[in-house]
């Protein structure tokens, strides 16, 4: 066994206290049941306040994911051809040698060739960002820059607040008006859904604002189906009210806010006439909901990051992220804006990292969104040397990045050496040179932050590893010794980079004895101002933009993609998440992917009926990247001139091996380098 994990407790009956990794605001802590040396049950823990001893279906059923019969138990060795999925067994000793005699022949040449890739399939910090980054800065390879998810919306709060700040979540529950901004929160953000519910009872309105009419959408009490990209439009319309009917704390704007001038002058020109245009919705309803912003104590908005993935995403999350200060709902506990809370935390990433590593080297930055690109590129010129070497754990790039014809395309270049760590054969696994057998949650030591609550958690180990799993930090560990890597930070341990995470700044006696530890974070944090941007006001005119040559107030800016009716593609697609997977992960979960049921692409029956297709049909969704075949659910849950691509399903349980990123471009946002998923136009026809 890798002893680097403690082998647990020989009880024959235990509850181990753990917590969630999965890429979710509400960083569950979880507790597992073991009988005999075997997981029987994984429950949400009681005792801690944001969990409140419920979980998710998608972790509730966290044992099926340990002990599925596909699950990769041994080292594997590619015997077919990339993508067949053809693998033989082998040993670790001698998929360790290899795999280190491969690498250091390819840093010989220049190790940028050798690229890691990697994001959340893991939220831990151990396994996700500890010894890992200490290899990759050690050999000097190319960096990753992981902006695949939050990157536009965390950049514009920086900007804006001054970090990934904002309200406790706990205070939603006090709030009388909340805005659920771009969040299909009974999917993905249940324990906030709960409090939601709970100021509900008590009388607050909930008003939900997405382009889909998701399930949270069926249960708030009203529905502003906007078109994809127009967010900015509507927060600037919306304070275009604010100031038309003076529903403004003029106190909180003077002492606490900078650049409320030429704010106030641009949100003067964004009338409801001209927000409504944009944004495909009634002027009324956008009057209606200003009015209920600017005179509604305490009002508090609920971010999430779909509405971020849009060429303007950064400056949609500014224009909302502004509203707060405007109405001084910053005052109240119960008001303000929560899009993240992850800038809370300290972790002491230099410690976990080890960026002093590359001794003076600067190696290039790749750009995740784009390793389609980035994979096919021949190599010279600004980029640099060819990549020869692809490092993949706790992501499936293959499924989940965009533009997928050419990730696909790249993945399967005979001369890429890849080595994928992974619990199971994935699409992404299915193109490796080595898969290695990775350990589940219950199975390793981690520690974690969270974006959605401000507790730290602690991971114990529940289990030991089946078959041959080791941590990823085990396995970066091996390597690091096998490539003659002598540094002391090589050789600390799963547990010991636990207690390296925070430092002092986190007791670590009081995490072993709960699971848990709350972060001293005021309850109105900006109730003063104090917001740590370089003013120490909410800033919004930004002079850090605008010394880049960009807009330093927030603005609409219209998505690089624009459905153009009649046109050659008139339809606007978006591709928000299935309700029973987390990004790609548990699509192999059998119960959850019964529950699913099979990929869809919605579409309104206006829409559908303009191109003879039914329910159950199976179609065609087509652009200049690609084509991709998926039967059609005709209803409202999609307005006209939209459709929902839902996603993200394994390529390989595809109609015809394809999923929905076939169709996303490799663009970026306006602010963070992130991917613009949302972004994206399509025409359906059937097949």
């Amino acid at each position: 066994m890798d002893a680097s994990v403690q082998a647990p407790e020989k009880a024959s009956n235990r509850q181990i206290v753990g917590a969630c990794p999965h890429d979710c605001p509400d960083t569950c802590s979880f507790v597992t049941t073991v009988e005999d040396g075997r997981a029987v049950r994984v429950r949400g823990n009681p005792a801690h306040g944001p969990t409140d001893g419920v979980l998710c279906a998608k972790v509730s059923r966290y044992t099926e994911r340990t002990y599925h019969p596909q699950r990769v138990l041994t080292p594997l060795r590619r015997t077919g051809p990339k993508g067949s999925g053809r693998f033989e067994p082998v040993g670790w000793d001698e998929a360790l040698a290899d795999i280190a005699a491969r690498l250091a022949a390819i840093a010989g040449r220049d190790a940028q060739a050798i690229l890691p890739y990697s994001y959340a399939g893991t939220m831990g910090l151990v396994q996700g960002e500890s010894m890992d980054r200490r290899f990759f800065h050690r050999l000097g390879a190319s960096l990753l820059d992981r902006t695949i998810c939050s990157t536009a919306g965390g950049t514009a709060l920086a900007y804006t607040l001054g970090g990934k700040l904002g309200m406790k979540v706990e205070f939603f529950a006090e709030a009388r008006l909340i805005l659920i901004w771009g969040s299909n929160s009974i999917a993905s953000n249940l324990h906030f859904w709960r409090l939601a519910q709970q100021a509900r009872r008590e009388g607050a309105r909930l008003v939900c604002i997405d382009p889909r009419r998701t399930d949270t959408a069926d249960k708030c009490d009203e529905h502003i189906q906007l078109l994809p990209g127009t967010d900015a439009a509507l927060a600037l319309a919306l304070m275009h009210e604010l100031i038309a009917h003076d529903w403004l704390d003029h106190d909180y704007i003077e002492r606490h806010t900078l650049g409320w001038p030429a704010l106030k002058e641009r949100a003067q020109l964004w009338n409801p006439e001209r927000a409504a245009a944009v944004c495909g919705v009634p002027a009324q309803q956008i009057r209606d909901l200003a009015r209920a912003y600017g005179t509604t104590r305490p009002a508090a908005i609920r971010l999430n990051y779909g509405m971020q993935r849009v060429h303007g995403g950064g400056n949609a999350v500014r224009a909302i992220a502004c509203l707060p200060a405007l109405t001084g709902a910053w005052r109240h506990r119960a008001g303000g804006v929560l899009l993240s809370s992850g800038g809370h935390f300290p972790v002491d990433r230099a410690t976990l990292q080890r960026p002093d590593l590359l001794a003076g080297r600067a190696p290039r930055t790749i750009n995740m969104v784009q390793i389609g690109d980035a994979l096919l590129h021949p190599g010279g010129g600004d980029f640099g040397p060819r990549l020869e070497a692809l490092v993949v754990y706790n992501s499936n790039p293959v499924a989940v990045a965009p533009e997928s014809g050419k990730v696909v395309q790249g993945f399967a270049r005979e001369d890429l050496f890849t080595v994928v760590l992974e619990h199971f054969m994935t699409d992404t696994a299915d193109h490796a040179d080595y898969v290695l057998p990775a350990t589940t949650q219950l199975e390793h030591w981690d520690i974690h932050a969270a974006y959605g609550h401000t507790d730290v958690l602690l991971n114990r180990p529940a289990i030991e590893p089946p078959g041959q799993a080791r941590s990823n930090a085990a396995v970066f560990r091996e390597l690091a010794a096998r490539m003659g890597f002598d540094e002391p930070c090589f050789a600390d341990s799963d547990e010991a980079l636990c207690r390296q995470a925070y430092g002092d700044a986190v007791k670590w006696d009081e995490l072993l004895a709960h699971g848990f530890a709350s972060l001293p974070v005021p309850d109105a944090p900006f109730a003063e101002g104090g917001f740590p941007t370089p003013s120490g006001r909410c800033e919004f005119h930004s002079a850090a933009l605008a010394a880049q040559g960009q807009d330093g107030l927030p603005d609409h800016v219209p998505n690089y993609e624009l459905p153009v009716p009649g046109g050659r593609y008139p339809l606007a697609m978006i591709s928000p998440p299935a309700r029973n997977f987390l990004n790609s992960s548990f699509v192999n979960v059998q119960s959850l992917r019964d529950m699913e049921g099979e990929p869809l692409l919605e579409i309104h029956p206006q829409d559908a009926a303009a191109r003879g297709i039914a329910s159950g049909d199976v179609v065609r969704v087509f652009n200049d990247r690609g084509s991709y075949r998926v039967k059609a659910e005709v209803c409202t849950r999609a307005r006209p001139g939209v459709v929902n691509g839902l996603g993200i399903w394994w390529r390989k349980f595809g109609l015809a091996g394809t999923n929905v990123n076939e169709l996303t471009s490799q663009k970026l946002t306006d602010m963070g380098r992130g991917p613009v998923f949302y972004d994206c136009v399509v025409e359906v026809a059937a097949a």
